[in-house]
């Protein structure tokens, strides 16, 4: 392999789990340090997780909504820049046009916006005596794709519930996706049951799926409910093809960080996966 494959064939990916509160302003610097942090290390491509400015609830999406730009991509594009990464942005709730939308912006490494995400598939659950929530009673739905080349790969980008339907895994696959990014906040009722196995359906790409930590845990290690009208899954994890774990961490680290080395396995397993 030339020394050019080689560099494009590795990179360092952070994952950064966040404690969010009520107060915008200090999910947002908490986000800021967490991402300075993880580029002192050597990470190129950073990945937040779902809803990382406000509390992931039906209550919370409208008081916190932005419009493009606003306050948060404002400071994802500073930090990309100032870092010089690729900075997946989890998501925020995005106002526009009297609609509001879960998204997520990808930035550059000169601050500039490469693409906007707004999450296809809405969770709306109703398990009586358990959870009840519905996302579509506040949000909208988006409807496109959501791909971004770096020197390293080409990335599909997903929010949380996209991971439930494997056909969009494998359009990102087909189109030459080889890593897929699903920033997410999956609940306690549902989250522990599937995500891990849905994971698996990522035709021979690797995968980076991330919880968001509420803003308090109980003595159980798992997180609370105080502040959101869903308590999350906390836990991380990198996957390469066929669904085998690259690394993981559980909730309460800052940041997770695993290396993509070359496509040897990827050449060798996507034919051999069926669709």
């Amino acid at each position: 392999m030339s020394a050019i494959a080689k560099a494009m064939s590795k990179f360092r990916l952070a994952v950064i789990q966040l404690q969010v509160g009520t107060v915008k302003a200090d999910n947002l610097s908490r986000a800021r340090r967490l991402i300075d942090e993880a580029a002192t290390q050597g990470s190129k491509v950073v990945l937040l997780p779902e809803c990382f400015n406000s509390p992931y609830g039906s209550g919370f999406f409208p008081a916190n909504a932005e419009k493009i730009p606003g306050e948060s991509t404002r400071l994802l594009s500073q930090a990309a820049k100032d870092n010089k990464i690729y900075l997946v942005g989890g998501s925020i709730p995005e106002e526009d046009a009297g609609k509001l939308y879960n998204s997520c912006m990808v930035f550059g490494p000169d601050g500039q916006l490469l693409v906007k995400h707004r999450k296809i598939h809405l969770f709306d659950i109703d398990i009586p005596g358990k959870i009840r929530f519905q996302e579509s009673e506040t949000l909208s739905p988006g409807n496109t794709l959501s791909m971004f080349e770096t020197p390293f790969c080409k990335v599909g980008v997903g929010i949380c519930y996209d991971l439930r339907f494997a056909e969009l895994a494998q359009i990102y696959s087909r189109k030459g996706c080889q890593l897929l990014l699903y920033p997410g906040a999956f609940n306690m009722t549902t989250g522990p049951a599937h995500w891990e196995l849905l994971q698996r359906g990522s035709q021979g790409t690797m995968v980076a799926v991330m919880q968001l930590s509420p803003p308090t845990l109980q003595s159980s290690g798992q997180p609370g409910v105080r502040g959101h009208s869903v308590a999350s899954h906390g836990r991380e994890r990198l996957l390469r093809g066929l669904g085998t774990q690259h690394c993981g961490e559980p909730l309460g680290g800052s940041h997770l960080q695993g290396r993509r080395r070359g496509d040897r396995d990827l050449r060798r397993y996507r034919p051999a996966v069926p669709g």
